[in-house]
């Protein structure tokens, strides 16, 4: 049999380029190799969005128009939304009953989100204790594997950490401590150089059109060194040459060439970029717009996806509150 494998996105907005070489090509290629459970992270969403939640419903749907055109397959995989399984706000409750305050409030991306993001008061019960939902998350399917990059480890030692005091506590090993799947994700800054993200408006959605995309790709900033077109340029400083190495890798020496010997100016870079991002995103699109025509089929997708993750959720439930002494 498959090991279980559980993994999730925030709907909180357009899904982006970043997204799909950090996250969802990779996804695709877990399917074949584990029994999937892929979760539309909406409760995780609301404690930063609680503010103003109108359209958590909208990205709901279009992120998983995304996922499916960029290749996730439902019959193979389980797509659902984490509010419509109940069970994910039981098992928080009860692991909340075990975890240390002290734990969570050394959570290092707790502290650097507080620091960070100033548009939004997370000074709230509920995002302190995001990552005691998070370890609900996981240990609901009983995953075996979570795809993780390295700054998120310290998110998946926690649910670990959980986890053992929860079977210490009750002297008995109900879950199996997940591993992380460790993924080699390109590194994709902005259109502006800084970290690509929603709150910044910095990136090109896998929904643009491929006059957005040209549009987009224009104002991207090259290399701050070259001011003139016959400047020899650097690739390594140049954000354009990190989209060509991540997209048309085919193409990277051909491109390193003429920035380094000034045979094309930024400009026709850009617009020959334009045009690979567009070739990439095509096939995407054509899926979406059969999809957007459709979305009955996307909500019947998840409701069946809905069933298939309760009916794994009960077991595991029914097997920890009999443990803990509920009826």
């Amino acid at each position: 049999m498959k090991k279980r494998l559980l993994s999730g996105m925030r709907p909180s907005g357009p899904l982006h380029l970043g997204h799909l070489v950090g996250v969802l090509n990779n996804w695709a290629k877990l399917q074949d190799e584990y029994e999937c459970f892929f979760m539309v992270a909406d409760w995780h969403a609301h404690m930063s969005e609680y503010e103003n939640p109108t359209q958590l419903k909208k990205y709901t749907l279009d992120n998983v128009i995304d996922w499916v055109a960029c290749g996730l397959d439902p019959k193979i995989s389980t797509l659902f939304v984490q509010s419509h399984v109940a069970g994910h706000t039981e098992l928080h409750l009860l692991l909340s009953n075990i975890t240390p305050l002290g734990w969570l409030e050394r959570c290092p991306t707790y502290k650097e989100q507080l620091r960070e993001i100033k548009t939004r008061n997370l000074h709230t019960y509920g995002f302190l204790g995001y990552p005691v939902l998070q370890a609900a998350d996981i240990l609901l399917y009983k995953a075996k594997g979570v795809p993780v990059g390295q700054d998120q480890l310290a998110h998946l030692e926690l649910t670990r950490e959980i986890l053992r005091r929860f079977q210490h506590i009750y002297k008995k090993e109900v879950f199996a401590e997940p591993q992380a799947i460790l993924t080699a994700t390109p590194k994709l800054l902005g259109i502006d150089r800084r970290k690509m993200s929603k709150s910044y408006n910095n990136f090109i959605a896998l929904s643009d059109t491929p006059e957005e995309v040209r549009r987009k790709t224009a104002r991207m900033i090259t290399d701050p060194e070259r001011i003139r077109k016959s400047d020899p340029g650097h690739p390594k400083i140049c954000n354009v040459f990190s989209y060509y190495k991540t997209f048309c890798p085919e193409m990277e020496q051909q491109v390193r060439t003429w920035c380094t010997k000034a045979e094309a100016g930024c400009t026709e870079c850009k617009q020959k970029l334009a045009q690979m991002l567009n070739e990439t995103l095509a096939p995407i699109r054509e899926r979406r717009k059969e999809l957007t025509k459709h979305t009955s089929t996307v909500q019947d997708i998840l409701n069946e996806g809905a069933k298939k993750a309760k009916a794994v959720a009960g077991e595991t439930l029914a097997e920890v509150k009999k443990l803990i002494g509920l009826y």
